[in-house]
Formats: C-alpha cells, structure tokens, sequence
C-alpha cells in the first residue's frame, strides 16, 4: 500500500477527516466504504457523465464492494462484453439477452444510463459470421443481427456503439470481413440499419487512437460519409488507452475541437492509462506478444512515484475535458478497478497493472483524488 502522506495536503483531509466506515451488505459480509469519499458522478454532474465498464459478475453483482463503488461512484455503465456479437448472437438465430437484460434492469434500478457496445465490430465474432463467404449472407446476418438487439433494447438504453474500429491507423478503412465483402459502405449501411430499429436511441462510432492526425482525418471522413447518407450519427467515442508520461494531450485537444464542428458530442469512452511497458501501439485486441520478468515490474505493488506520476496525467487529463465540456458528453473508464482492467492481460496475458483510478481492494488511488481536484480547482464550480 501506498502511504497517503507524502500527497498533498488537500487530498490528507479528504481521506482522514473522512475514515473509513464499515457498513453490513445483505451476505452478512462486510464491505469497507467512506462515507465522506467524494463521488465522481456527484462532482461531474453538471459537466459530462461519468461511466465505466461492467463484467459479467458485476452485472450479476457478486461482489458486494464492486457493486457498492459502481453505484456511488458511476451514472453510466457499458457492458465489458456482453453485448458483443460472440456472447449475445452466437449463432444464426441464436440470441442470449439474458446479461443484457440483466445490466439494462440493474441500470434501471440505479438511476445510470447504459451505453450498448457493440454493434458491428471484425473481433470477437461468433464463428458462424466468421466463416460466412458471400455478401449477401453477411449483409443478411447485418441485418437481422441489428434489427433484433437494437429494436429490443430501444428506449431502453441510452446509445450503441453502432460500428467499432472501422479504422486502419492511417484512417484508410480496416480490411475487416464487412469491409471486404461489402465495401466501405457497411458502415454508413449500419447506421441506416440501426437508425431504423432504434429511433430513439443516440448512435455513435468508436476508436482508438482517433486523435492522433491521420486516423483523425480518416475518421472525419467517415462521419461526413455516414451524415451524407442521411443516417443519424450522435456523438464519436475516442477510445482512451493512453500510456503514462506519453498522452497526447494537444491531439487529443484538436480532435475534440474538430469533431465537434461535425456537430456531434465527443466522448472517451475506455479511458485507462497504461503503467507497464509494451511495444505495441494502439489498442488492437488480436495483437499479443510473448512477455518477461521485466515486462512484468510491479507484481506486488507500484510505487509511490508512478502513483503520483499517474494521478498527475489523469488531473491533465481531465482539465483538459473541463475546458471542453460543452463538447464532451460521457467520460467512461474501462473497468471499475486495477484487477478488472483488461490491460492485465493485453498485449502480454498475466501482468499486473494499474491503469484505472481504483486499486484491486475498491479503494481510492491518488489518481482518484487527483480527479476530484481538478474539478474544484476549475474556473467552474
């Protein structure tokens, strides 16, 4: 554990004026929880929604102190997984809505908003659209696949993520199985689609590394392409996998700027922040490589200085969505806690790392307070 008192004075009295107080969960266990800790989605009410990702066993809520965070901390929950085609649609007229319900339901009950995720995406397919070789059977599968998980989840959740990762990093069109057999258009044709199944639904694309200048460009082009068409586009989601010491903050700035003249809302929509070393770029789930003690250096703990060093880029990074917010409308992180994150295991499987704002007992990291600083310490209160 990292010892609080070599932070600032401001974050001190957050944490020890407020203590930590015990409250009984239904299971009879015992779950630690501060009463006086700030909330995340209470602090940014006014500014953008505060989201993150939720598992299978968070949706489920099996575990008392997940839940209890997720609910006092989020307005706006995404489903890790479970909404993706190789879970929900995992054969040709198969659908299992039974996770999806469950997270709409449990959104429901929590006044949070749940954004869908995703669509269409060339990973984590179900192996029947995998093998399909014609277009006609896969402008089919499209279709129905659309039509009957969008139209039933319509009014019900507050946006899809209708296409994700489209791109190539120089913004040319990925060379995915929808692209090949059906050209660039499967984009624009899957807004039409979803559009059309869910109208009172936001519908937005999703990316990584659509900052930086030529993936923007690429990206820019396919907005107008898809507003051209006619279909509805709502908002574009910047996927924010960024590494420590290394985040793009003047790119990032820019491509709010010029996704908003679109007339769109921008959103980050997997923000963590990699501590551990890797040679890869982006966020492409397929790649992976072969790992090592040094590719591994904080099994059991980081230390004070990357702690601070972390909380320092997320506080950069949220000013910078402050001096944005009306044009930022959800901030989503991509997991509730360091143990969930799915950068444990990509591009190399078994790591640990520490990328999100709370560690792997629920609690509060300097980054968090970090957060909540660079609110109250914003022009607007």
């Amino acid at each position: 554990m990292n010892h609080i008192s070599s932070f600032k004075n401001l974050v001190v009295i957050f944490l020890f004026t407020g203590g930590m107080l015990f409250s009984a969960c239904s299971s009879s266990k015992r779950i630690a929880t501060n009463e006086n800790m700030p909330s995340l989605k209470d602090v940014y009410k006014n500014d953008f929604l505060i989201g993150t990702a939720l598992n299978a066993d968070q949706i489920l809520q099996k575990d008392p102190r997940a839940d209890a965070l997720i609910r006092e901390q989020f307005d706006a929950v995404t489903p890790e997984n479970i909404m993706k085609c190789e879970v929900i649609n995992p054969k040709w007229d198969v659908y299992n809505f039974d996770l999806a319900d469950k997270i709409v339901e449990y959104a429901g009950q929590h006044n949070m908003l749940v954004i869908a995720h995703n669509l269409i995406w060339h990973s984590q397919l179900s192996p029947f659209v995998r093998n399909i070789k014609n277009a006609d059977s896969l402008e089919q599968f499209m279709t129905h696949h659309i039509t009957t998980i969008a139209s039933r989840y319509d009014g019900k959740v507050k946006g899809w993520d209708v296409v994700n990762e489209a791109l190539n990093e120089d913004g040319t069109m990925r060379k995915s199985v929808f692209q090949q057999l059906l050209g660039d258009d499967y984009v624009v044709k899957a807004f039409q689609l979803t559009q059309r199944a869910a109208p009172h639904t936001e519908l937005y694309y999703n990316d990584y590394n659509i900052e930086q200048p030529a993936k923007l460009a690429g990206c820019i082009a396919l907005i107008k392409k898809i507003q051209a068409a006619g279909a509805r586009i709502d908002a574009v989601g910047i996927q924010g996998h960024w590494h420590l010491g290394r985040i793009p903050l003047k790119d990032i700035e820019e491509s709010i700027v010029q996704y908003s003249a679109l007339g769109i809302k921008v959103m980050i929509t997997e923000l963590d922040i990699e501590i551990l070393p890797r040679n890869l770029p982006g966020a492409d789930v397929n790649q992976v490589t072969q790992g090592n003690a040094q590719m591994n250096p904080y099994v059991n703990g980081l230390p004070d200085s990357l702690q601070h060093r972390l909380a320092d880029d997320y506080a950069t990074l949220f000013k910078l969505f402050l001096k944005h917010k009306d044009k930022i409308s959800r901030v989503t992180f991509w997991g509730v806690n360091d143990g969930q994150s799915w950068l444990n295991n990509w591009p190399i499987r078994g790591r640990t790392n520490y990328p999100l704002l709370f560690d792997r007992e629920f609690k509060p990291k300097p980054a968090f307070y970090k957060v909540i600083e660079a609110k109250r310490d914003s022009k607007d209160k």
